[in-house]
Parts: C-alpha cells; sequence; structure tokens
C-alpha cells in the first residue's frame, strides 16, 4: 500500500535535510506570543490571538508552498532555504486563494450547522407538550436531527477528504488552483483506499501528539496540584516552575516541528506514489 510505502522514504528525507526541521520549527515559534500572554488579560490575548490569525493567514501560503517544494526535493537528494522562498513566492497567490476557498467551505458548513442547531432547538421546545414539560423532545425529531446532522457531518469530511491535495497539485504539478482542486478529487477517487490509509496515519499521529500536549498541560498546570484524582496526579510531582515549564515548551515545539516536517515528506512522498502526473518541484 502506498501509504506504508511512503513511510521510509518521508523519514529519509528529513534525515538527509535537518533543515525541513529548522522552517517547521521557526513557523511553530511565530505563533508562541498566544501562548505568552496570561489568561487574566483577555483584551490583550483576544487582540494578540487576532494579530496572529492574521499574519497566519498571510504567511501560511508561502511556507506551504516552499515546505512542499522543499519536501519534493528532499526526498530526491537535498534540498534548502532556496527552495522555500522560491516556491513560496511562485505559488503564493494560487495557494492564498485556496486557503479563502477552505475558509469559506469551512464558513458555509458551519453557518448551516449553526442555523440547523437553532432550529433544532426551537423545534424540540414546540413539540413538548405545554402541560407535561419534563416529557423532552419528540424521540421521532431527535431521531430525525441525528440523521441529518450525521448526514451533514460526513459531507463536510467527504468534501475536505476530497481536496486535501489541491495544494500538492499546484506546488508540484504547477496546475491552476481550480485545476488542483479537480486533481485531488480525482486523485481521491483513483485510489480512495490508498488514501484513506493515508488519512489514518496522520490521523493517528496527530492523536499521539494531541494526547502529549494535553497530558504536558494537566501535569504542569497549576492547577494540577490540587486535583489529587485527575489521571495524571502521579504525575504532578513535578513542579510547574519557569525552567520546567520552558523545558516543556521547547520539548513541546520539537515535537510538532518533527511531525509538520514529516507531514511535508510524507504527503509529497505519498501524492508522488500515487498521482503518475507528480514531479519533483
Amino acid at each position: 500500500m502506498a501509504a506504508l510505502h511512503a513511510l521510509r522514504p518521508a523519514v529519509g528525507g528529513i534525515v538527509r535535510n535537518p533543515v525541513l526541521l529548522l522552517v517547521t520549527a521557526l513557523y511553530g515559534l511565530a505563533q508562541a506570543p498566544n501562548l505568552l500572554v496570561p489568561p487574566t488579560r483577555p483584551i490583550l490575548s483576544a487582540g494578540v490571538s487576532l494579530a496572529t490569525f492574521a499574519a497566519f493567514v498571510l504567511v501560511l501560503p508561502f511556507v506551504q508552498g516552499g515546505l512542499l517544494g522543499m519536501a519534493s526535493e528532499a526526498l530526491a537528494g537535498r534540498t534548502g532555504l532556496g527552495t522555500l522562498v522560491a516556491e513560496g513566492k511562485a505559488n503564493y497567490v494560487s495557494l492564498l486563494l485556496g486557503y479563502f476557498v477552505l475558509l469559506a467551505i469551512n464558513l458555509v458548513f458551519g453557518f448551516v450547522a449553526f442555523v440547523g442547531g437553532l432550529i433544532a432547538v426551537i423545534g424540540g421546545h414546540a413539540s413538548m407538550p405545554a402541560d407535561a414539560p419534563g416529557v423532552g423532545v419528540d424521540p421521532t425529531l431527535l431521531a430525525l436531527l441525528a440523521v441529518v446532522g450525521g448526514g451533514f457531518l460526513l459531507a463536510y469530511l467527504l468534501v475536505t477528504f476530497a481536496v486535501q491535495f489541491y495544494a500538492h497539485a499546484v506546488v508540484l504539478d504547477d496546475a491552476e488552483l481550480v485545476d488542483g482542486f479537480r486533481r485531488s478529487v480525482g486523485l481521491v477517487r483513483s485510489n480512495l483506499l490508498s488514501v484513506a490509509g493515508y488519512t489514518l496515519v496522520l490521523l493517528v499521529g496527530s492523536v499521539v501528539l494531541g494526547t502529549l500536549a494535553a497530558a504536558a498541560s494537566v501535569v504542569l498546570g497549576p492547577q494540577s496540584a490540587g486535583m489529587p484524582g485527575t489521571p495524571f496526579a502521579d504525575l504532578a510531582g513535578v513542579e510547574p516552575t519557569l525552567p520546567v515549564i520552558a523545558a516543556a515548551g521547547v520539548g513541546y515545539l520539537l515535537l510538532t516541528s518533527a511531525f509538520a516536517a514529516f507531514y511535508a515528506t510524507y504527503s509529497v512522498a505519498f501524492y508522488e506514489a500515487v498521482s503518475p502526473g507528480a514531479a519533483p518541484a
């Protein structure tokens, strides 16, 4: 299966080109301001978050295009920061527009989900008998809402699943944005089982990374000392001093940068394995 065969060259590309880790680490470090603002200052926190998000939107297409180009070169041999700049600049506009397309898709699905939830709440209250407020929502209505909601969620997942390789088509195949989305859909449709396996590998990695981050947050958080009944209470003997928190932050940064670099090389290795038209950048 291509999803498994792409693992070894992905790791090899990172080993030969540790500069990939440098790029992903610097990108992750640029998001640190959100973590430095104390939660006791919500206005400042909101302002910093908004500024960071705006910078994220503007910088992401450049980093995405450059990193995919570097990953393609890394799989074949050596790569460098020159490729990051060249591919980032060459594909910036297309990838920025692609990001806005995905953002619009998410906003549409989010709006429909919000309206649907609002209708469900109003309909649920309207279905309750006036003289029996404790009866609850009509089971038939509840089942109907569950089916509709499940179908809506499935549609959203299918859309994101089908277009996940549009950036690879733009960068690696020099495709236009619309053609990139079309190629992604065609590639997924032609390699359904392989793409499902690839997505599963990334999902497992994301779950492991998220679990480690959550565990570190609970263990090092100031609230852990007063929560002896938590699952991580036995590990909370480490006092969350500034050096410990700094060390945990560095460790998390290294872990996330390694995963991001792996995603870049792994996704490109998989794409080039299942897409006959893909060529090194």
